[in-house]
This record gives structure tokens, sequence and C-alpha cells, in this order.
């Protein structure tokens, strides 16, 4: 007699299946064992098969193969496969292999469809009702197997799918089919097909009035044809749809779309109609004109209509995983508020599955680790579904949105190691987001996987920008997909859409830009735009503007007739201002000029008179400053004097005293000299390169005599005669002028102006001097790099411009940057500055300019690149572990603060006390947290101190509080024995034993092991020690391992002990000598003796079971007796039993019992009883309702209930009907019958459950039915 509750083990993990082969085909078996090296036999019709020509045996591991060669009908019959115990049968079918058709000059007919079903067109595969469709190239007039140049059936090697449905359009109120057709000459019966809306909705629970779902097959063919009616379309019937085809070992899926479009034609819309409600049994349409005006008036679908016309169809964006989480924590009252703020639409179905994820599951007998609720992985990544069962050898079923999934290729792997069973995803896509089930037996778990797609990259991060007051400033980024979401933040702080009266968002593509119109002083700070792939920072600073003078406007000395310039230059070019003489406005006219070029304001006075001489000055707009300079008007006299006249130069200080004129580089040098004498004078004009004696320069030898007409200058000690050029000299009467175009250095000198007659000469020196804008700066240097500062230290520039440098302008920037950003506004008078407000881990890049009286130079070069990293922090919690004679042992944490250079390792040095010389503990850095330092000097009393470093340096040091004796400290040994180990220590039969006793002494302490005395032999017993514990383990206790145990740990004379008691436990043995000691009534007496053997702990007590002679099935009597006798009762007269006894203690019970050998007879009295006769009477009536079916109108998405009453004997049989539909298999529908109350419930409603409903009762004395009319409403 087998052993309850004992279940046959199975040695196949995987069974060979039975399969259908074409005849002279090969056909292959696989079986896969629990175990390698498993002897495995093969069997037909009850005989062992070997390997031979038409058999093939191959084994290699765990996998066995059984291959049939040219398969035959006498192959045909029941093969079995046999491992151990174990044995597994399975049938092969050999089919005659089908002879080639021949191809039909015609076109095969088309499948028969459906009465008034329209005509199918072969591409696109959706029809509009109404259209023609063209009779050539039919795709269901195709069979399977015609000639190439049928292009009916596209080849599709992989699915099932011989025309799949194509996307369709349809305006609203039309009418639309999809057509899918599966090959079927493969197919031993017809595939199971299914179609759904969205990802979850089912299409065969909404059939109905306006969608409807045929399929037809066509012999010939051999194809099956599935369609799908839409009729009556409306706005909501668009959306995403799949339809999914399954045999018995494939599967194929198909997704395509239907756009509904409104009718906008003003001939088609009658206003009274869109107005109206229209009724179930009409479904809006007007059925003759005498109905013209039936139905009520609704306004809000007008309104509805009017929105849907001016609104895009959008498709529904699935819930990111943040919104799923966001649900899963919030209060229901939230809910809504989550769901209007991340646009989700379907909440309804959100809320449907949260609610399955938060409802409490119940004990599972069949799984002991259930999957998750949800999983999440990266779009491209692998996941894997791992489930734990109670049963090591049940089977297992994994489903993905109810359909079971196939083994195909690498996408899904099963693995099945002892009670684990994992399903693996390979290449996780979009498609792979699903509601994923294991099913065992009847028992399922089920979990959601969402697939995340990569995070948004920045591949161009923003700019540091430096404005003025009131300018606009606009950051600009670039991500790496197009219509990602970003967020802008300003000093860690979130710029919300409540701000947009400041700032403006923009998106453009792939590029996001934050805008502000007119900065102000509050918005400097850092900016940063943040995706989920990370974020960029920029510095805004925001200046007060201030005007800068480059160029100022200079006193002026002409003569009448001449023209006067004043010019000058400022920072901003935008800059606008007036100009004033003795300080009131001067108004342009046809001789006085003012324009205005870019930096540049210019005046200009042609024709000088005496009246212009005043005081000239520019004001600019907006800024409390003017450049002011004079005009000097020089006036020549002329005396009368005799004929003969010595020459005279009209100077205010003539002589050899040189009077220095100063001229900015690149403007224009005007020497104007007024001159007298009679004759005319020779005027001579020389330049004097080195000051030393010259001689005077005299008429060339070429030139002629003419000395009124005479005109010569002297450059470089040679004398040119040029009127015309860069450098020019123009005589007259009473004038000389020397005249240089755009001044430049070589033109700085003395210059001598001589004139003469023969009556005498007359000589004056002048000096120009030319000023320009500096050279630039040599490349500035970088030093004392911190964390978000560093220290600019440059050279003043080779030449100054012949005007001393005022100061140094500094500009930085960062080095993948383009744009460089001003540091300082103010001058600096210095040649290094401390550069601060820098981002700690990004380069950058300075450079300098020189400013002097005239104007700023050229950018030096930029330095070489620098990255702002400050040094980390000091290393905390620095103790000392552990002191010997000649070793310290140092433990420490890291920083708390490590910046962008991360970490590089630790440095450790010590010192003698009172020493300031510190000494490396080791060479180089170590990465780890502590440290062991030798070779210590016994005794020295040493200050220890470690050190962070990274790319910047060393951070500053901790040191130990304390200076550390370098000296081992004897300390006593000590057992420290957990609380647990000090009372017996139980231990079941084949358990491990591991007993963990810490203990404590300095130098490391002797541990020894010894039972009951004797010192621990054997291998089953192994001795682990540390320099802290000692662990006593055992792989697996037997009984012999049971006693007391003894631990000593010794240093020299010291020692300490611990005892401890260990009792392996198992079963017990069956109770002994049971038998029957008395017998009377219906009551039996049983004795017996405690168990021999009682599992080395005591008897907790018995089970007493008895068993009928007849059926032998076990019933338990008394439980956890104590007692070794008792007495059953409540036996039945007449019946034969058995009786045994279990014995009980801490492990359990006994493996077996001990049973009584003979059965005890209940004697049956000598009385016997005779039951009244009763007159049989017939209460049979055929069924009635009491009370009918009543008419219900109800909303869609609310679940309905119809009730109706009825009586009948026998108890009548109940139907429900839907517009003639039996509703018997339809999940959807729930019906209960109750003291004959019947009730149907239908699940949430849609418009397309709602008809006519039928309650039908039958029995054998005649049948009733009762009917009524459900409408669903949606609610508006």
């Amino acid at each position: 007699m087998p052993e309850p509750g004992k279940k046959t083990v199975s040695a196949f993990i995987k069974k060979p299946r039975s399969v259908e082969v074409a005849a002279g085909s090969a056909a292959v078996f696989e079986a896969e064992t629990e175990r390698a090296g498993v002897k495995v036999r093969w069997q037909r019709d009850g005989s062992d098969v070997g390997a031979g020509d038409k058999y093939g045996v191959a084994a290699e591991g765990k996998r066995h193969t059984l291959t049939v060669r040219d398969a035959g009908p006498a192959d045909q019959g029941s093969y079995a496969v046999i491992a151990g115990s174990s044995k597994v049968k399975f049938d092969l079918k050999v089919t005659e292999a089908a002879p080639p058709e021949k191809a039909e000059p015609e076109v095969a007919p088309a499948p028969e469809e459906a009465p008034g079903a329209p005509r199918e067109v072969p591409a696109p595969a959706t029809e509009l009702e109404g259209n023609v469709p063209s009779p050539e190239g039919s795709v269901s007039g195709t069979p399977e197997g015609s000639a190439p140049e049928n292009q009916g059936a596209p080849d599709d090697p992989i699915g099932l799918f011989l025309m799949r449905p194509q996307d369709g359009e349809v305006t609203v109120g039309g009418s639309i089919v999809f057509s899918a057709r599966v090959a079927g000459a493969s197919l031993l019966k017809p595939p199971l097909v299914k179609w759904f809306k969205g990802k979850w909705v089912d299409l065969s629970s909404k059939v109905g009035q306006h969608l409807q779902l045929h399929d037809s097959y066509d012999r010939a063919s051999k194809v099956y044809l599935f369609e799908l009616h839409i009729t009556d379309a409306q706005a909501t019937s668009a959306g995403g749809y799949r339809c999914e085809v399954s045999t018995k070992d494939k599967f194929d899926s198909c997704n395509f779309n239907l756009t509904v479009h409104e009718a906008m034609g003003s001939a088609d819309l009658d206003l009274r109609s869109a107005f109206r409600r229209t009724s179930l049994a009409g479904a809006g349409r007007r059925t003759s004109d005498s109905h013209e005006d039936a139905g009520t008036l609704d306004f809000s679908s007008l309104l509805k209509k009017r929105d849907s016309f001016r609104r895009d169809s959008k498709l529904e964006a699935p819930a990111e995983e943040d919104v799923w989480e966001i649900l899963r924590q919030a209060p229901p009252s939230e809910y809504e508020r989550i769901a209007f703020q991340h646009g989700v639409t379907d909440l309804r179905g959100m809320l449907k599955r949260l609610k399955g994820m938060k409802h409490d599951e119940k004990k599972s007998t069949a799984f002991q680790k259930k999957l998750e609720p949800a999983y999440q992985v990266n779009k491209g990544h692998k996941i894997r579904l791992t489930v734990e069962l109670a049963d090591p050898d049940a089977e297992v079923k994994w489903l993905k949105n109810g359909q079971e999934i196939q083994m195909s290729g690498s996408k899904y792997i099963f693995e099945s190691i002892g009670s684990k069973r994992t399903l693996t995803i390979s290449q996780c896509s979009l498609a792979d987001d699903a509601a994923y089930q294991c099913v065992v037996g009847g028992e399922k778990c089920s979990t959601e996987l969402f697939v995340k797609e990569p995070p948004v990259l920045i591949t161009r991060s923003l700019e540091d920008q430096l404005v003025m007051v009131g300018q606009r400033v606009e950051f600009e980024c670039e991500v790496s997909e197009e219509g990602a979401q970003v967020k802008w933040l300003k000093d860690g702080v979130e710029l919300t859409r409540e701000e947009t009266f400041k700032y403006r968002f923009k998106k453009d593509g792939r590029k996001h830009h934050l805008i502000i119109n007119e900065a102000t002083l509050e918005d400097a700070g850092h900016y940063a735009v943040r995706t989920s792939g990370g974020q960029a920072l920029a510095e805004l600073i925001v200046q007060e503007k201030k005007l800068e003078v480059y160029q100022s406007i200079a006193d002026l000395s002409v003569g009448a007739k001449d023209q006067a310039v004043f010019k000058c230059e400022v920072s901003d070019e935008n800059v606008r201002g007036v100009w004033l003489k003795n300080g009131k406005e001067l108004v342009p006219d046809s001789r006085i000029k003012v324009s205005h070029i870019g930096r540049v304001h210019k005046l200009t006075i042609d024709d000088v008179t005496p009246a212009d001489e005043a005081d000239y000055s520019f004001v600019p707009e907006g800024f409390a400053c003017n450049l002011s300079a004079k005009l000097h008007f020089m006036e020549v006299k002329i005396d009368f004097v005799p004929r003969q006249e010595p020459p005279k130069i009209h100077l205010d200080c003539p002589g050899s005293t040189p009077d220095t004129i100063v001229v900015v580089a690149g403007n224009k040098l005007r020497l104007d000299v007024p001159i007298s004498g009679d004759p005319a004078p020779t005027v001579v004009w020389q330049k004097v390169v080195t000051q030393g004696k010259k001689a005077p320069a005299g008429p060339p030898p070429d030139a002629p005599e003419d000395a009124g007409a005479d005109e010569a200058w002297v450059f470089d000690k040679k004398l040119l005669c040029e009127t015309e050029g860069r450098v020019r000299v123009e005589t007259t009467k009473d004038r000389s002028v020397f005249t240089v175009e755009g001044a430049e250095k070589e033109d700085e000198g003395v210059y001598t102006v001589t004139v003469k007659n023969p009556v005498g000469e007359d000589q004056v020196n002048l000096t120009v001097k030319v000023i320009d804008v500096p050279d630039a700066p040599a490349a500035p240097k970088i030093s004392n790099v911190g964390e978000d500062s560093c220290t600019v230290q440059w050279e003043p520039p080779a030449y100054d411009g012949g005007q001393p440098v005022l100061g140094y302008i500094l500009e930085r920037k960062k080095k993948k940057s383009y744009r460089w950003m001003r540091l300082n506004f103010d001058l600096l008078r210095e040649l290094s500055h401390e550069a601060r407000r820098m981002i700690e881990g990004v380069a950058y890049e300075m450079r300098v300019y020189a400013v002097n009286a005239v104007g700023m130079s050229r950018p030096s070069p930029a330095s070489q690149p620098f990255m702002p990293i400050g040094p980390p922090g000091e290393p905390t919690h620095l103790t000392v572990e552990d002191v010997s004679d000649t070793t310290v042992s140092l433990k420490w944490r890291p920083p708390e603060r490590v910046g962008a250079g991360g970490l590089d390792g630790y440095s450790v040095e010590y010192c003698l006390e009172g020493c300031s010389e510190w000494v490396a503990a080791l060479q180089g850095l170590t990465e780890r947290t502590s440290l062991l330092v030798k070779d210590l000097p016994t005794g020295a009393r040493l200050q220890f101190r470690v050190r962070a470093h990274n790319v910047a340096g060393p951070g500053a040091p901790v040191v130990t509080k304390e200076p550390v004796t370098v000296q081992e400290i004897l300390q006593r040994p000590r057992l420290q024995l957990p609380r647990h180990l000090r009372q017996t220590i139980q231990k079941k039969v084949g358990e491990p034993v591991n007993l963990l006793i810490p203990f404590q002494g300095k130098p490391r302490p002797q541990v020894t092991w010894t039972k009951e005395g004797q010192p621990l032999a054997g291998d089953e017993v192994s001795i682990r020690n540390s320099p802290t514990d000692t662990i006593l383990f055992i792989r697996a206790a037997r009984r012999t391992h049971s006693g007391t145990y003894q631990v000593t740990v010794r240093i020299e004379n010291m020692e300490d002990k611990a005892t401890l008691v260990l009792q392996i436990v198992d079963k017990p043995s069956p109770p002994q000598d049971i038998r029957i000691t008395e017998t009377w009534g219906f009551n039996v007496a049983l004795e017996w003796k405690p168990p021999q053997d009682d599992g080395n702990t005591e008897i907790w007590g018995y089970t007493v079971q008895k068993a009928d002679k007849k059926t032998m099935e076990w019933f338990t009597v008394l439980e956890h007796y104590r007692r070794t006798n008792c007495v059953v009762s409540e036996l039945i007269i007449g019946n034969g039993y058995y009786f045994r006894v279990f014995s009980h203690n801490l492990v359990g019970s006994s493996d077996k019992a001990a049973v009584t050998k003979e059965p005890v007879f209940i004697p049956r009295p000598g009385i016997t009883y005779e039951p009244p006769k009763y007159k049989a009477l017939d209460f049979s009536e055929a069924p009635s309702f009491t009370q009918p079916l009543a008419n219900r109108s109800v909303i869609a998405g609310y679940n309905a209930v119809l009730c109706c009453a009825v009586r009948g004997s026998p108890k009548p049989k109940i139907s429900w009907f839907k517009n003639g539909l039996d509703l018997g298999e339809d999940a959807r529908f729930r019906t209960f019958s109750k003291q004959g109350v019947l009730t149907l419930e239908i699940r949430k409603p849609c418009p397309y459950d709602g008809g006519v409903y039928v309650c039908r009762a039958t029995n054998l004395q005649g049948e009733a039915q009762c009917e009524c009319r459900l409408e669903v409403r949606v609610p508006q």
C-alpha cells in the first residue's frame, strides 16, 4: 500500500510530443532528462528500438534524440521513451504526400461570403461600403500552390498570414471591412483568430449591431478568410487595431490603424440631426420621411462635433514609468489631477491595472515566489522573469497578453533550474511592453513589463553669457531627440510656466531656447537645462551700463577757411549723443556736419571763421559724462613793410625750441605754418631722424631757381618734392602746409621748417609724436588652480603705443565654446588677477587686453586650457584598530567632499612625537581605507596622518588625536559565548552545524576543541580559526555527533574555556506491540508501547487513525495524544476496521506506523428496522415567470444587472440570449440563480451591448421565456 502524500517524480524535464510528418520525410523526437548520464530506452509498440538504418538514436549530455528516417505508413504507431521508473508515450502519424496540382488557366472563384457583405478589394485590405471592387487580382480567389505569376498569396515563410489587414480610412457614419487570410493546407484544425483594439480590448466582447466578426473557408484554395466589419463608424472607432492568429505550435500578429474623418460637407450636414439624440432601435439613421423629427434634441453633441472639427486626431501615448509610480503611491483623491497633469487619457484602464496590482493576493499552493507586480527594462536590453514553484516537476506556461509564448530563435529563452522557472526576453523593444503571466495548473501570477526608451542626451551644451542691464539674453542647447522634455533651472530652482511673463521657452526640433527679453541684475546666476540623460550648466553675468571712452576729442588750432574735425570713440556703437557749443546744442547745417559711424562720433566744421572759436562738447545719451575740447582760431596779422622783407614764420613759439604735436595713429596730421617775406621765401621741410648736428638742406641741384614756386621737404636726409601722396607739402604765398594721411609710427620725429629769401631766413623745429593702442600682451599664465578659482598672471606689452598703459581687461571662455566673457569692467592695474565663480570640472581658457589713453589693444593669445578642480576634503573617522610590537593598523573613511577631480587614493605618513619631519608609510597611494603600517620601531610614540589625493593634489590631512605607542599590549584570553549557544543546541539529522564563537586576546591565542574530553577526530568535523573567532563546522549532522564539546583559548599560562551541548535529533520509530484489548457496542479499546527509538528527543504524542476494510481510506481519530492507550468510538455497525498509530517528536512524525494485524468487526444487533411506506406525490410543474424582465437604460462603463423570478419542478434549466445569441460562453456576462431569482450581470457595458435580452427556462414539463430591452447610454 503506497504511503499517503508521496508524489511520483518524473525523470524528464522535457518530454517528446506526438508529430505528424509527410511520407518520405524524417521524424525527430527529443527528450531531456533531469541529469546527465541517465540510461534511456526507446520503444515502439512495447518493443525496444535500437540504432540502425531505420532508426537513429543519439545522446548528448541531458539531451536524447530518436530519428525515424524515410517515414512511411508502416512506421505509424505508438512510441515510448523510458528513463528509470518514468515512461512517456507519444504517437507518430504519417500522411501521404499531396500530388502536384496542375495550374489552372483561369483564376479560381472567390470564396463565398455572407449575404449582404461587401466584396473585397485586394490592396489595401479595407473596403468602404458601396464601393465597386475590381474583379482582377482578387486575393481570396488565389488557390495555394498556383502559378508564380499569381500574386494573390504573397510568400510569408515565417508568419501565418497570406494577406495581412492594412490601414484604412472612413468617414463618420460609413462602413469598413478589414480582411485577413491564413493558409490552411498545413493545419489540422482551424486557427484561432482574435481581434483587438488598442492594447487590451478584445473585440469579441464588443460584437453587436455596429461591429461584427465573420470567418469562412475556401476548400478549393484551402485559405481561411477572417473579416472585421465596422458599420456606422464614429470618431471613437479611430485608433490602432491588432489581429492575432494562433495554431497549435505557431503564433503571428499584425497591427493596423483606422482613421475616421469628420463629414464636413454643408450639403451632408443636417443641423437638426446633429442636435438630435438617436434612439437605440434606429441607431441614429432616418428610416423614412415620416420619422424626420423623431428623437430629442441634444445641443452638447453639436458642440462636441464642432470641437472635433478643430482638433486633430491624436494617438494616446503610453504612460511612462514615472507616472505609473506616482499613481501607485498617490491617494485616490489625486488620480484625476495626476492624469490631467501627465496627459493620461485612459485613466480608467490604468486604475483597473493598478487595482489588480494593489489587492492582496491569496496564499498560493503552486508558487513559492511569484513575479513582481512590475518590471522595467531599457530598450535594447534583456530582462529575466523568474518564479519559484512548490512542485519542481510542474509544467509551466508563459503567456503574453493572454497568448502562449512559443520558443522562437533567441528572442525568448526558457530556463528550468530545480524549482525555479525563468523567462529571458532578449533585445527588448516597445512591442515587448505588455502583460505577462506564468501559468501552473489552474493558478497563475501576472506582471507588467515596461520598456523604457534610452535617456535624452545633451549634444550641445549652454554657453556662458555676459550682458548689460536691459539687453536680451538667449540660452540655446541641443538634445539627442526631437520633442524631448527638458527642464530649465536657475540656481537649482526650476523655472515653471507660471513665470512666462519673464522667461520664454521655445522648442525648435532638437534645439531648446530660454529667452529673457530684458535682463536685470536679479537675473544673474547659474542656469541649467536638465534632461533624462544629464544636464548642462552656464553662467549669466549682468552688468550695469557703463560707457568707456576709447578716444576723446582734442583741442584744435585752425586758420581761416580751414576745416576743423572733432572726433571721439566710445565703447557702445548703439549710443547716440548731442554736440554742444558753449553749452548750447549745435544745430547741423550746410557748413557744420555731424556723423555717427559705429563707435565713432565726428563733428566737422568747414570754412572756419572767427565766430567758430568756442568750447565744443559731446554728451552721450543716457550717461552722465561729456567730452570737451576747444577750437582756437589763428588770425594772420599783416603789417606794412618795405618792399624787401626778410622771411618770417608766424607761430606761437618760433625758434629752436621744439613744439610737440601729438597725433593718433591712423588719423590725419596737418601742420599749417603761416609765413611772410618779400620776395616770397623758399620753404624747406626736413625730418631729423637723430638728435645731432645737421646741415641745412639746400635746394636740389636740378631744381629750378624760381624761388617763388620752390617746394621741397626732407625725409630720411633725402629731399623730396611731392605735392601728392600720403606725405605731401603744399606751399602758398602766405603759408606752407605739411600733411600726412593716416599717421604711422614711422612718421614720428622732429621736423624743421626753414624759410629764406635774399634778405634772410627763419627756422622752426616741430616735434611730432604718433601714439597708438598698445601691442597685444603675451599669453597669460595660470597658477593656483582651485575648486572655482585660479590666479592669472601676464607681462606688459612690448610696446605701450606711446602712452602709458592705464590697465588691463581680462576675458575667459569654456574650451569648447567660441564666446568670450569679460571678467572686469574696471581696469586692472596689477599684472595678476584672481578669477572666481568658475564651474568645477569644466575646462577654461583666458586672454588679456592692454588699455592706454588711445584705446584697447588686440587680445593676447589664449592661455593653456585649465580645469578648476579642488583637492578633496580630509578623510574622516581616523582610528587605530590594532597595535603590535612593530605594526600599527589604521582605518578611516572617505572624505565627505570628493569634488569633480574624483579620488586617486590616500597617502599615510607618520612622525615621532615632538618632531616635524613626516615619513611616508608606503610608496605611492593606496585606494583602500585601511592600512597596516609595518617595520615600526618598538616602543616609539608616533603620530599618524592620512591625506586624500586627486589631480589637484593632496587635500587637508587628518591626524590621530594622540600619539600611538608601538608596543603590543598583553590581553587575557576570553571567550565571548553567544547567548543562543549557552543552552542545548538542537539540530536535525542532515542539517549543517555552524557554531561561531568570538574571542579576545593578545597575542593571538591558541584554540583547542575537544568532545567528551577527547580531541576531535575524523573528516566530518572541521575547525576554522581566525584572529578573532573560531568555527566548528559539520556539513551534514548525524546522531553520533551529539555530545558535549569544549573549546579552550590559551595564551602562555592563561586560558578560558566554554562548554557546548550539541543534540542531533531525528524522527522517532513507530510505536511497538499495538493490540486491541476490548470491543463493545460502537467502541474499540487500543493499547501500544512507546517507540524503541525516540529520535534523541522527547516524544510529544501519538496520532491514531482508522480505516474501513472496504475502502482502506485512513482517517485521523486522535492527534497529539499523550497516553499509550485509547478508546475509538462512533464506529459503524457491521463494518470491519484497521487501526494504526504514528509517534511524534520535535522533528515530526515517524515514517512508518504500527498497524493492527487483523480487522475488528462491529457486530449488528438482532433488531431490524422497517421504514414506513408513503404514497408518492407528483409535484412536477412547467416553468413560469413570477416576475418578468423589465426594460432598462444604463450608462456605459458601469455594471448593469437584469433580474427576474421563475418557478417550476423539476428545477428548470436557464439560458440567456442577446439578439438571439447565446451568452453562456461569454466571460463578460455572469449569471446567478438563487431560490428561483435569476440575475444576469453585464460587466461595464458599452453601446454595443444594447439590444434585446431573453431569459429562457426549460424542464421536462415545458418551457417559458421573458425578454426586455437594454439601452446603453454614453455619458455626455
